[in-house]
Protein backbone atom coordinates (compact mmCIF):
# COMPACT_ATOMS: atom_id res chain seq x y z
CA UNK A 1 0.00 0.00 0.00
CA UNK A 2 2.51 2.20 0.69
CA UNK A 3 4.35 1.68 -2.11
CA UNK A 4 1.40 2.76 -4.10
CA UNK A 5 1.03 5.71 -2.31
CA UNK A 6 4.49 6.63 -3.56
CA UNK A 7 4.22 5.54 -7.16
CA UNK A 8 1.11 7.60 -7.47
CA UNK A 9 1.12 10.43 -4.67
CA UNK A 10 -2.02 13.02 -4.28
CA UNK A 11 -2.72 15.87 -5.58
CA UNK A 12 -2.85 17.85 -2.54
CA UNK A 13 0.54 19.51 -2.54
CA UNK A 14 0.04 20.18 -6.30
CA UNK A 15 -2.83 22.02 -5.93
CA UNK A 16 -2.08 24.18 -2.73
CA UNK A 17 1.30 24.74 -4.20
CA UNK A 18 -0.18 26.36 -7.69
CA UNK A 19 -2.56 28.25 -5.13
CA UNK A 20 0.15 30.07 -3.42
CA UNK A 21 1.74 30.60 -6.89
CA UNK A 22 -0.86 32.36 -8.22
CA UNK A 23 -1.13 34.74 -5.34
CA UNK A 24 2.31 35.05 -5.06
CA UNK A 25 2.05 36.04 -9.36
CA UNK A 26 -0.69 37.91 -8.48
CA UNK A 27 1.43 40.35 -6.62
CA UNK A 28 3.98 40.22 -8.91
CA UNK A 29 1.66 40.77 -11.87
CA UNK A 30 0.68 44.20 -10.28
CA UNK A 31 3.73 45.72 -11.30
CA UNK A 32 2.95 45.22 -14.80
CA UNK A 33 -0.03 47.61 -14.06
CA UNK A 34 1.52 50.04 -11.31
CA UNK A 35 4.67 50.87 -13.61
CA UNK A 36 3.21 52.84 -16.22
CA UNK A 37 1.35 54.94 -13.54
CA UNK A 38 4.54 54.69 -11.66
CA UNK A 39 6.93 55.95 -14.82
CA UNK A 40 3.94 58.49 -15.27
CA UNK A 41 4.48 59.68 -11.63
CA UNK A 42 7.98 60.26 -11.22
CA UNK A 43 8.39 61.19 -14.97
CA UNK A 44 10.87 58.89 -16.00
CA UNK A 45 12.48 57.85 -19.31
CA UNK A 46 11.98 54.69 -21.24
CA UNK A 47 15.58 53.76 -19.72
CA UNK A 48 14.98 54.42 -16.10
CA UNK A 49 12.12 52.63 -16.52
CA UNK A 50 13.51 49.51 -17.92
CA UNK A 51 16.25 49.81 -15.40
CA UNK A 52 13.50 49.26 -12.64
CA UNK A 53 12.75 45.69 -14.43
CA UNK A 54 16.52 44.92 -14.67
CA UNK A 55 16.97 45.24 -10.78
CA UNK A 56 13.70 43.03 -10.81
CA UNK A 57 15.61 40.81 -12.51
CA UNK A 58 19.36 40.74 -11.17
CA UNK A 59 17.42 40.21 -7.54
CA UNK A 60 15.55 37.50 -8.85
CA UNK A 61 18.40 36.25 -10.62
CA UNK A 62 20.47 36.31 -7.60
CA UNK A 63 17.82 34.75 -4.97
CA UNK A 64 17.84 31.30 -6.91
CA UNK A 65 21.41 30.88 -5.55
CA UNK A 66 20.22 30.74 -2.12
CA UNK A 67 17.29 29.52 -3.05
CA UNK A 68 18.82 26.30 -4.39
CA UNK A 69 21.09 25.30 -2.15
CA UNK A 70 18.75 25.66 0.83
CA UNK A 71 16.32 24.02 -0.66
CA UNK A 72 18.30 21.22 -1.51
CA UNK A 73 20.41 20.92 1.84
CA UNK A 74 17.51 21.35 4.04
CA UNK A 75 14.55 20.20 2.22
CA UNK A 76 12.27 18.99 5.08
CA UNK A 77 12.47 23.05 5.69
CA UNK A 78 10.21 23.52 2.64
CA UNK A 79 7.54 25.06 4.13
CA UNK A 80 9.58 27.74 5.44
CA UNK A 81 11.45 28.79 2.11
CA UNK A 82 8.05 29.50 0.50
CA UNK A 83 6.82 31.56 3.75
CA UNK A 84 9.87 33.74 3.37
CA UNK A 85 9.12 34.14 -0.51
CA UNK A 86 5.89 35.85 0.43
CA UNK A 87 7.12 38.06 3.27
CA UNK A 88 10.47 39.45 1.21
CA UNK A 89 7.62 40.09 -1.44
CA UNK A 90 5.22 41.78 1.56
CA UNK A 91 8.28 43.81 2.48
CA UNK A 92 9.01 44.50 -0.99
CA UNK A 93 5.58 46.43 -1.58
CA UNK A 94 5.56 47.82 1.99
CA UNK A 95 8.61 49.70 0.92
CA UNK A 96 7.18 50.68 -2.72
CA UNK A 97 4.34 52.12 -1.04
CA UNK A 98 5.68 54.77 1.23
CA UNK A 99 8.32 56.12 -1.24
CA UNK A 100 8.75 58.03 -4.87
CA UNK A 101 12.32 58.13 -4.83
CA UNK A 102 13.72 56.71 -7.21
CA UNK A 103 16.49 54.90 -4.99
CA UNK A 104 13.69 53.47 -2.72
CA UNK A 105 11.67 52.10 -5.78
CA UNK A 106 14.86 50.55 -7.14
CA UNK A 107 15.27 48.87 -3.47
CA UNK A 108 11.38 47.78 -3.23
CA UNK A 109 11.19 45.47 -6.93
CA UNK A 110 14.58 44.30 -5.74
CA UNK A 111 13.09 42.60 -3.18
CA UNK A 112 9.62 42.00 -4.53
CA UNK A 113 12.39 40.30 -7.46
CA UNK A 114 13.81 38.79 -4.68
CA UNK A 115 11.12 37.37 -2.89
CA UNK A 116 9.15 36.04 -6.62
CA UNK A 117 11.73 33.76 -7.67
CA UNK A 118 12.80 32.63 -3.98
CA UNK A 119 9.72 30.48 -4.33
CA UNK A 120 10.81 28.63 -7.37
CA UNK A 121 13.35 26.01 -6.46
CA UNK A 122 12.04 24.49 -3.20
CA UNK A 123 8.37 24.78 -5.08
CA UNK A 124 9.35 23.10 -8.69
CA UNK A 125 12.42 20.98 -6.87
CA UNK A 126 9.54 19.53 -4.43
CA UNK A 127 6.94 18.97 -7.21
CA UNK A 128 9.46 17.42 -9.54
CA UNK A 129 10.72 15.01 -7.00
CA UNK A 130 7.38 14.03 -5.66
CA UNK A 131 5.74 13.32 -9.06
CA UNK A 132 8.95 11.77 -11.21
CA UNK A 133 6.50 10.06 -13.97
CA UNK A 134 4.46 13.02 -13.80
CA UNK A 135 6.39 16.42 -13.88
CA UNK A 136 5.54 18.28 -17.04
CA UNK A 137 1.57 18.03 -16.06
CA UNK A 138 2.55 19.21 -12.27
CA UNK A 139 4.95 21.72 -13.01
CA UNK A 140 2.22 22.95 -15.64
CA UNK A 141 -0.35 22.52 -13.23
CA UNK A 142 2.06 25.12 -11.16
CA UNK A 143 2.05 27.62 -13.84
CA UNK A 144 -1.01 27.45 -14.39
CA UNK A 145 -1.59 28.83 -10.97
CA UNK A 146 0.54 31.08 -12.02
CA UNK A 147 -1.62 32.43 -14.50
CA UNK A 148 -4.53 32.52 -12.92
CA UNK A 149 -2.86 34.91 -10.59
CA UNK A 150 -1.66 37.03 -13.51
CA UNK A 151 -5.16 36.81 -15.26
CA UNK A 152 -6.56 38.17 -12.14
CA UNK A 153 -3.99 40.88 -10.71
CA UNK A 154 -3.86 42.99 -13.61
CA UNK A 155 -7.52 43.68 -14.08
CA UNK A 156 -8.16 44.13 -10.40
CA UNK A 157 -5.10 46.30 -9.63
CA UNK A 158 -6.30 48.28 -12.66
CA UNK A 159 -9.75 48.82 -11.16
CA UNK A 160 -8.47 49.85 -7.95
CA UNK A 161 -6.12 52.11 -9.50
CA UNK A 162 -8.05 54.11 -12.33
CA UNK A 163 -12.02 53.24 -10.21
CA UNK A 164 -14.82 51.63 -12.31
CA UNK A 165 -17.98 53.48 -12.92
CA UNK A 166 -21.12 51.29 -13.88
CA UNK A 167 -23.86 53.74 -14.95
CA UNK A 168 -25.32 55.39 -11.26
CA UNK A 169 -25.09 51.98 -9.12
CA UNK A 170 -21.31 52.19 -8.95
CA UNK A 171 -19.36 54.76 -8.90
CA UNK A 172 -15.51 54.34 -7.70
CA UNK A 173 -13.10 56.63 -8.01
CA UNK A 174 -9.73 55.06 -7.36
CA UNK A 175 -6.98 54.71 -5.17
CA UNK A 176 -3.37 56.02 -5.48
CA UNK A 177 -0.79 53.07 -6.78
CA UNK A 178 0.97 53.93 -4.04
CA UNK A 179 -2.33 52.40 -1.73
CA UNK A 180 -2.75 49.40 -4.13
CA UNK A 181 1.02 48.67 -3.26
CA UNK A 182 0.30 48.87 0.35
CA UNK A 183 -3.06 46.59 -0.16
CA UNK A 184 -0.92 43.89 -1.87
CA UNK A 185 1.09 43.63 1.47
CA UNK A 186 -2.03 41.82 3.27
CA UNK A 187 -2.56 38.24 0.86
CA UNK A 188 1.37 37.68 1.06
CA UNK A 189 1.27 37.53 4.85
CA UNK A 190 -1.42 35.28 4.78
CA UNK A 191 0.03 33.43 2.08
CA UNK A 192 2.90 33.22 3.92
CA UNK A 193 1.83 31.72 7.26
CA UNK A 194 -0.79 29.28 5.55
CA UNK A 195 2.12 27.71 3.57
CA UNK A 196 3.90 27.13 7.01
CA UNK A 197 0.59 25.41 8.91
CA UNK A 198 -0.81 23.29 5.78
CA UNK A 199 2.21 22.27 3.90
CA UNK A 200 4.69 21.21 6.38
CA UNK A 201 4.62 18.10 4.34
CA UNK A 202 6.49 19.25 1.40
CA UNK A 203 10.00 17.72 1.29
CA UNK A 204 8.89 14.54 2.94
CA UNK A 205 10.10 12.82 -0.03
CA UNK A 206 13.36 13.27 0.65
CA UNK A 207 15.08 11.40 3.31
CA UNK A 208 18.58 13.06 3.05
CA UNK A 209 19.73 16.61 3.46
CA UNK A 210 23.19 17.28 1.62
CA UNK A 211 26.26 18.38 2.85
CA UNK A 212 27.60 21.66 1.56
CA UNK A 213 30.38 19.79 -0.27
CA UNK A 214 28.24 17.55 -1.71
CA UNK A 215 25.96 19.54 -2.62
CA UNK A 216 28.83 21.42 -4.40
CA UNK A 217 30.16 18.56 -5.98
CA UNK A 218 26.42 17.47 -7.43
CA UNK A 219 26.19 21.14 -8.64
CA UNK A 220 29.45 21.30 -10.56
CA UNK A 221 27.86 18.27 -11.98
CA UNK A 222 25.05 19.76 -13.54
CA UNK A 223 26.96 22.49 -14.80
CA UNK A 224 29.08 20.70 -16.89
CA UNK A 225 26.32 19.02 -18.59
CA UNK A 226 25.88 20.83 -21.76
CA UNK A 227 22.66 19.74 -22.67
CA UNK A 228 21.50 21.62 -19.50
CA UNK A 229 23.45 24.81 -20.06
CA UNK A 230 21.29 24.44 -23.18
CA UNK A 231 18.28 24.22 -21.69
CA UNK A 232 18.81 27.31 -19.05
CA UNK A 233 19.86 29.43 -21.97
CA UNK A 234 16.54 28.06 -23.83
CA UNK A 235 14.53 29.33 -20.78
CA UNK A 236 16.57 32.47 -20.55
CA UNK A 237 15.41 33.25 -24.36
CA UNK A 238 11.79 32.89 -23.62
CA UNK A 239 11.99 34.75 -20.33
CA UNK A 240 13.74 37.95 -22.36
CA UNK A 241 10.66 37.87 -24.76
CA UNK A 242 8.02 37.83 -22.23
CA UNK A 243 10.28 40.39 -19.87
CA UNK A 244 10.55 42.88 -22.55
CA UNK A 245 7.17 42.56 -24.94
CA UNK A 246 4.99 42.07 -21.98
CA UNK A 247 6.39 45.82 -20.34
CA UNK A 248 6.71 47.87 -23.02
CA UNK A 249 3.13 46.57 -24.41
CA UNK A 250 1.65 47.70 -21.26
CA UNK A 251 3.59 51.04 -21.60
CA UNK A 252 2.03 51.33 -25.63
CA UNK A 253 -1.15 50.78 -24.26
CA UNK A 254 -0.37 53.75 -21.76
CA UNK A 255 1.30 56.47 -24.29
CA UNK A 256 -0.01 55.49 -27.53
CA UNK A 257 -3.42 54.21 -27.26
CA UNK A 258 -4.10 56.37 -24.11
CA UNK A 259 -6.12 53.59 -22.19
CA UNK A 260 -6.65 53.33 -18.89
CA UNK A 261 -5.05 51.44 -15.72
CA UNK A 262 -8.18 49.66 -15.97
CA UNK A 263 -8.56 48.54 -19.81
CA UNK A 264 -4.45 48.11 -19.44
CA UNK A 265 -4.95 45.73 -16.93
CA UNK A 266 -7.44 43.63 -19.26
CA UNK A 267 -4.83 43.32 -22.38
CA UNK A 268 -2.13 42.21 -19.73
CA UNK A 269 -4.63 39.49 -18.52
CA UNK A 270 -5.58 38.38 -21.64
CA UNK A 271 -1.98 37.04 -21.86
CA UNK A 272 -2.24 34.70 -19.50
CA UNK A 273 -6.16 33.61 -19.07
CA UNK A 274 -5.38 31.87 -22.55
CA UNK A 275 -2.59 29.89 -21.16
CA UNK A 276 -4.23 28.82 -18.40
CA UNK A 277 -6.01 26.12 -20.50
CA UNK A 278 -3.08 25.30 -22.82
CA UNK A 279 -0.74 25.22 -20.04
CA UNK A 280 -1.73 21.95 -18.93
CA UNK A 281 -2.51 20.23 -22.25
CA UNK A 282 1.00 20.86 -23.16
CA UNK A 283 2.61 19.59 -19.92
CA UNK A 284 0.45 16.44 -20.58
CA UNK A 285 1.17 16.17 -24.21
CA UNK A 286 4.83 17.17 -23.36
CA UNK A 287 4.65 13.61 -21.04
CA UNK A 288 3.39 12.09 -23.65
CA UNK A 289 5.22 13.06 -26.81
CA UNK A 290 8.57 14.23 -25.55
CA UNK A 291 9.45 17.66 -24.63
CA UNK A 292 11.31 18.84 -27.81
CA UNK A 293 8.43 18.89 -30.43
CA UNK A 294 5.75 20.35 -28.10
CA UNK A 295 8.55 23.24 -27.23
CA UNK A 296 9.34 23.71 -31.13
CA UNK A 297 5.90 23.92 -31.98
CA UNK A 298 4.51 26.42 -29.27
CA UNK A 299 7.97 28.75 -29.99
CA UNK A 300 7.22 28.66 -33.92
CA UNK A 301 3.45 29.68 -33.08
CA UNK A 302 5.26 32.48 -30.69
CA UNK A 303 7.45 33.68 -33.58
CA UNK A 304 4.55 34.55 -36.37
CA UNK A 305 2.49 35.73 -33.61
CA UNK A 306 5.25 38.34 -32.80
CA UNK A 307 5.83 39.66 -35.87
CA UNK A 308 1.99 39.89 -36.72
CA UNK A 309 1.61 42.75 -34.28
CA UNK A 310 3.69 44.91 -36.87
CA UNK A 311 0.30 44.66 -38.85
CA UNK A 312 -2.20 44.51 -35.55
CA UNK A 313 -1.57 47.28 -33.48
CA UNK A 314 -4.53 48.40 -31.93
CA UNK A 315 -8.06 47.67 -31.92
CA UNK A 316 -10.00 43.65 -32.37
CA UNK A 317 -6.58 42.19 -34.23
CA UNK A 318 -4.59 43.36 -31.52
CA UNK A 319 -7.19 41.79 -29.12
CA UNK A 320 -6.81 38.79 -30.66
CA UNK A 321 -3.24 38.43 -30.97
CA UNK A 322 -2.59 39.00 -27.47
CA UNK A 323 -5.07 36.10 -26.42
CA UNK A 324 -2.90 33.60 -29.19
CA UNK A 325 0.12 35.25 -27.77
CA UNK A 326 -1.13 33.72 -24.16
CA UNK A 327 -1.84 30.63 -25.15
CA UNK A 328 2.05 30.03 -25.39
CA UNK A 329 3.83 32.58 -23.67
CA UNK A 330 3.86 31.23 -20.48
CA UNK A 331 3.09 26.90 -20.95
CA UNK A 332 6.64 26.76 -22.46
CA UNK A 333 8.30 27.45 -19.39
CA UNK A 334 7.38 24.25 -16.94
CA UNK A 335 7.90 21.91 -20.18
CA UNK A 336 11.89 23.78 -20.31
CA UNK A 337 12.27 22.95 -16.70
CA UNK A 338 10.68 19.46 -17.18
CA UNK A 339 13.30 18.95 -19.73
CA UNK A 340 15.76 20.60 -17.35
CA UNK A 341 14.50 17.67 -14.11
CA UNK A 342 14.84 14.98 -17.10
CA UNK A 343 18.51 15.25 -16.79
CA UNK A 344 18.73 16.46 -12.89
CA UNK A 345 19.97 13.38 -10.60
CA UNK A 346 17.78 12.63 -7.92
CA UNK A 347 18.07 15.04 -4.47
CA UNK A 348 19.22 17.90 -7.08
CA UNK A 349 15.51 18.85 -8.30
CA UNK A 350 16.47 22.81 -6.04
CA UNK A 351 19.25 23.47 -7.77
CA UNK A 352 17.97 22.32 -11.02
CA UNK A 353 15.13 24.27 -11.09
CA UNK A 354 17.57 27.23 -9.34
CA UNK A 355 20.07 27.23 -12.46
CA UNK A 356 16.87 27.40 -15.07
CA UNK A 357 16.06 30.54 -12.91
CA UNK A 358 19.18 31.68 -12.97
CA UNK A 359 19.83 31.57 -16.77
CA UNK A 360 16.25 33.84 -17.46
CA UNK A 361 17.54 36.46 -14.93
CA UNK A 362 20.85 36.69 -16.16
CA UNK A 363 19.82 37.36 -20.01
CA UNK A 364 17.00 38.93 -18.72
CA UNK A 365 19.00 41.31 -17.06
CA UNK A 366 19.51 43.55 -19.80
CA UNK A 367 16.56 42.50 -21.81
CA UNK A 368 14.50 45.66 -20.35
CA UNK A 369 17.43 48.12 -20.47
CA UNK A 370 17.87 47.02 -24.21
CA UNK A 371 13.97 46.85 -25.01
CA UNK A 372 13.56 50.29 -23.58
CA UNK A 373 16.19 51.64 -26.03
CA UNK A 374 14.80 49.89 -28.87
CA UNK A 375 11.29 51.66 -27.78
CA UNK A 376 12.66 54.94 -27.76
CA UNK A 377 13.71 54.66 -30.80
CA UNK A 378 11.15 52.46 -33.03
CA UNK A 379 7.93 52.43 -30.95
CA UNK A 380 6.53 49.37 -30.15
CA UNK A 381 6.85 47.90 -33.73
CA UNK A 382 10.79 47.52 -33.09
CA UNK A 383 9.66 46.02 -29.04
CA UNK A 384 7.98 43.31 -32.09
CA UNK A 385 10.57 42.63 -34.46
CA UNK A 386 13.59 42.50 -31.11
CA UNK A 387 10.64 40.02 -29.50
CA UNK A 388 9.94 37.77 -33.17
CA UNK A 389 14.16 37.53 -33.59
CA UNK A 390 14.47 36.18 -29.96
CA UNK A 391 12.27 33.64 -30.42
CA UNK A 392 13.16 32.54 -33.59
CA UNK A 393 16.83 32.19 -32.30
CA UNK A 394 15.45 29.81 -29.04
CA UNK A 395 13.47 27.58 -32.08
CA UNK A 396 16.78 27.18 -33.58
CA UNK A 397 18.52 26.02 -30.29
CA UNK A 398 15.62 24.42 -29.38
CA UNK A 399 16.53 21.84 -32.55
CA UNK A 400 19.75 21.77 -31.74
CA UNK A 401 19.13 20.26 -28.02
CA UNK A 402 18.99 16.63 -27.79
CA UNK A 403 15.90 16.25 -24.74
CA UNK A 404 16.28 12.85 -23.48
CA UNK A 405 15.03 11.51 -20.04
CA UNK A 406 17.76 9.98 -17.80
CA UNK A 407 16.64 9.94 -14.47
Amino acid sequence: MKKNQETNPGLGLVIGLSVGHGIKHFGQGALTVIGPMLKVSLNLSDVAYGAIFSSLNVSSGLSNIPAGILSDMYRKKIAWMLAVSMFTIALGYFILGLSQVYAFIILSVILIGFGTSFWHAPAFGTLAARYPERKGFALSMHLTGAQIGNTLGPPIIGGLISGITIGSIIKFSGFGWEQVSLFLILPMLITGFLVIVLFKSAGAESNTNWSFEVYKARTKGLIKDKVILGLITLGAVRASIHTSFQLFLAVYLKEELDYSAFIIGWHIALITAAGIISTPIMGILSDKFGRKPVIQIAMSLMAIYLFLFLIFDDGLGLVILITLLGMFFFSVMPIITAATMDRVPKGSEGSGTALNFIGMSVIGFMSPIFAGIIYSQFGFSGISIMSGIIAVSGIILCSLLPMKKIN
